[in-house]
């Protein structure tokens, strides 16, 4: 299929990140399948970089809409309307999908006569976890909530600062992502400074790293590698080696620190609570340089950018829909090895195949739309 974002127009090295990103999520999701209850350190291990995978999305997403709101700024367009068109853009991009699987989780729901959440509505205005946990229902939808208020976020900001200065610059677009930054981070420290005793079944998770307003810095560190990726690009280029290599000395100093320290984010760690979200987005989009770099390989090309493509769908369909629909239908505790590795392989198919009718029947369209000229006459009428 020749898409709108065809293998010629792509950056391979970020569609590696999100295809890394997305088997990171799907791997970690197969533990929670096969081994629930597994306390087992390889096990935890997965998971942990299943977390990791959702922090790559989030800083992958910065650093691509960032890009796009600088290229708003050098070219003047900076009105409350280009700014109506990002969003409109944007929304075409994340809100059917996010809207369709709300309305089958919701369905699935009523078909296994499970108890809805309360105050379901907040769902559909993304308020579920804005500053506090969300319930245990489309528990993906986390991450997209984050996403969604931090590209309203800085336009608003930007469309604030236009009011006072009469053109936009790269400082003004600075000066909005390390301001958001800056918000997040204080909003954690508060979090730390203010919680003395901790509540029953206490989940830093739940509590924090799935917070919005917790978790906006993540994007906006992408905002900054945009940023030093757009306006520097010699340096970005000369320096990608170097920098890719702090990046992974970083992450694993980081993660050794917290090994040796033997420290737990649901014991209330400090470490966590304020320094490590940001040490982890900061370890990653050093990394940056060198995936934005990295020119196409002919082996890996083709599934590497369909996996890419498929990556927003197969993040919505995993879970909730395909891993929860098949606990309830099979007893995996009760398998043997190699029916737990087939329950396995039936997963892997059901979410690629799903993945796949969605994005090719339902997402592929209204993207095409959304970059056809028949949006553009209808966004300017």
């Amino acid at each position: 299929m020749e898409t709108i974002t065809t293998y010629r127009q792509r950056i391979f090295g970020l569609d590696v990140v999100r295809a890394l990103a997305i088997i990171l999520i799907l791997c970690s999701h197969s533990t929670l399948l096969l081994f629930p209850e597994s306390q087992s350190n390889i096990v935890k291990t997965i998971q942990f970089f299943g977390t990791i995978g959702v922090d790559l999305f989030f800083v992958l997403s910065g650093f691509l809409i960032g890009t796009i709101l600088i290229k708003h700024i050098e070219n003047n367009k900076t009105s409350f309307k280009d700014f109506a068109n990002f969003w409109m853009r944007r929304w075409l991009r994340t809100l059917p999908n996010y809207y369709l699987v709300l309305l089958i989780n919701i369905g699935l729901i009523l078909l296994f006569n499970a108890e809805l959440p309360n105050q379901l509505f907040k769902y559909f205005f993304f308020l579920q976890n804005l500053s506090q946990k969300q319930p245990d229902f489309f528990t993906e939808s986390w991450s997209l909530t984050i996403e969604e208020f931090a590209y309203i976020a800085g336009p608003v900001l930007l469309i604030i600062l236009g009011i006072f200065f009469k053109r936009l610059n790269k400082w003004s677009f600075l000066v909005v992502s390390l301001l958001i930054i800056a918000s997040a981070i204080y909003h954690r420290f508060l979090f730390d400074f203010n919680v003395t005793i901790l509540p029953e079944n206490f989940s830093w998770s739940k509590s924090l790293r799935k917070v919005v307003v917790f978790r906006l810095d993540s994007i906006y560190y992408g905002f900054l590698g945009a940023f030093f990726g757009f306006y520097y690009t010699n340096l970005w280029l000369r320096f990608r080696f170097v920098s890719f290599i702090i990046g992974v000395i970083l992450f694993v100093v980081t993660h050794v620190y917290i090994l040796i320290n033997k420290l737990n984010p649901d014991s209330f760690s400090t470490f966590f609570n304020v320094y490590y979200l940001s040490l982890i987005a900061i370890s990653i989009v050093l990394t940056f340089p060198m995936f934005s770099n990295w020119k196409s390989n002919k082996v890996l090309l083709k599934p590497i950018t369909n996996i890419s493509l498929w990556s927003y769908s197969i993040y919505l369909i995993n879970y909730s829909i395909v891993l929860l629909s098949l606990q309830r239908y099979i007893q995996i505790s009760e398998l043997s090895l190699i029916g737990k590795f087939g329950v396995l392989l039936l997963y892997l198919a059901l979410t690629f195949v799903f993945s796949y009718l969605l994005f090719t029947f339902f997402e592929y369209p209204i993207l095409k739309f959304r970059d056809s000229k028949r949006y553009k006459r209808w966004f300017k009428n």
